[in-house]
């Protein structure tokens, strides 16, 4: 199994540099943490008094590295999950916050087990999840992949401006899509033809 440290830096290629798209929520990112972030921690790296978007570019890879471990795996409590779920819900942890423990505690929920859906890992989701991982090994990290997939798609539906992270101008894949099944055993992908007929009705 990979390392905290190892996950961590596979999560920063990912996330690459600097952006500030319009049409993301999360506003100015750099190495994939968010300006919202940057405000609730106070990290004002020019000293200007405020945090904005010129803080965001100054933000280092190091101390991305840093926030990620420290705010985004120990604090939230993913060190208390299943070895086989860190990767992939550490990286959902960063992408999508708490909907990343949702989505795990909506999947425990379609399993039979009776877990609080609140987006905290606490006793009853650690004790739940590591009775999941003991049930279903071999299929619970893949289980986990494709709710994840799910989400994507389903945000997209609901939201026309996100359609191109789960879809690629030439119809392909988008990288939210392509993300999720990075953490998907390769039998379980999508299709390019699943994938067409999953977007079809988007316009």
């Amino acid at each position: 199994m990979q390392t905290v440290s190892e996950i961590a830096e596979a999560i920063l290629q990912r996330e690459g540099g600097y952006v500030n798209d319009p049409n993301d929520p999360g506003g100015a990112t750099n190495h994939g943490v968010t300006i919202h972030t940057m405000r609730r921690l106070g990290l004002d790296l020019n000293g200007d008094g405020d945090v904005d978007a010129s803080d965001v570019r100054r933000l280092s890879r190091a101390q991305a590295k840093e926030i990620f471990i420290k705010r985004y795996f120990h604090e939230p409590g993913i060190s208390g999950l299943p070895e086989l779920l860190h990767a992939t819900v550490f990286d959902m942890q960063v992408n999508a916050g708490a909907n990343a423990v949702k989505i795990l505690q909506r999947l425990l929920r379609k399993m039979g087990f009776d877990v609080t859906v609140d987006g905290r890992i606490g006793p009853e989701t650690r004790r739940v999840a590591q009775a999941a991982a003991a049930a279903a090994p071999d299929h619970l990290r893949d289980a986990y992949g494709i709710e994840r997939r799910n989400y994507y798609y389903a945000l997209a539906d609901g939201r026309a401006a996100s359609r191109k992270y789960a879809r690629r101008r030439d119809g392909g894949k988008g990288g939210w899509i392509r993300r999720a099944e990075e953490f998907i055993s390769p039998r379980y992908h999508f299709s390019d033809a699943e994938h067409a007929a999953r977007v079809r009705g988007w316009s």
